[in-house]
């Protein structure tokens, strides 16, 4: 049996995190595209497969909150986590319709990155992401 290649969007303005993401999420198997900022996260949404999406709140241009809703109105069959380091950060209410709730939310630093490849897993396996 042939395993489907999970792809995972990881955004974040911050080029360390970004790599550090990058190399963390190709080293446990997954694809991994990467985006510096929310036009360029929507544009890959739109137009590439991505299961999970990994974005980062406070973007430069559109906020990590846009880009969610941009690939939700687009129907795009996403999965997504917020990585913030807002301790203030409030699920918008409207994602709550998408299944998005404060279980999606891992505030950065994340020490135990085990969690966010779970957290992947679950989303793609339709399951809440477990508490943390």
């Amino acid at each position: 049996m042939i395993e489907k290649e999970i792809r995972v969007l990881v955004i974040d303005d911050e080029p360390g995190i970004l790599k550090n993401l990058e190399v963390f999420f190709e080293d446990e198997g997954f694809k991994v595209l990467t985006a510096l900022n929310g036009e360029l996260a929507v544009e890959i949404l739109l137009h590439e497969v991505v299961d999970v999406a990994i974005v980062d709140m406070r973007l430069p241009g559109i906020d990590g909150n846009e880009v969610i809703r941009r690939t939700i109105a687009a129907g795009r069959q996403t999965g997504f986590i917020i990585h913030t380091g807002s301790n203030e950060y409030r699920v918008p209410t409207d994602f709550l319709n998408f299944g998005i709730n404060r279980k999606n939310v891992f505030l950065k630093p994340v020490k135990d990155m085990g969690i966010l490849t779970r957290a992947v897993h679950n989303l793609i396996a339709g399951k809440e992401i477990d508490a943390v």
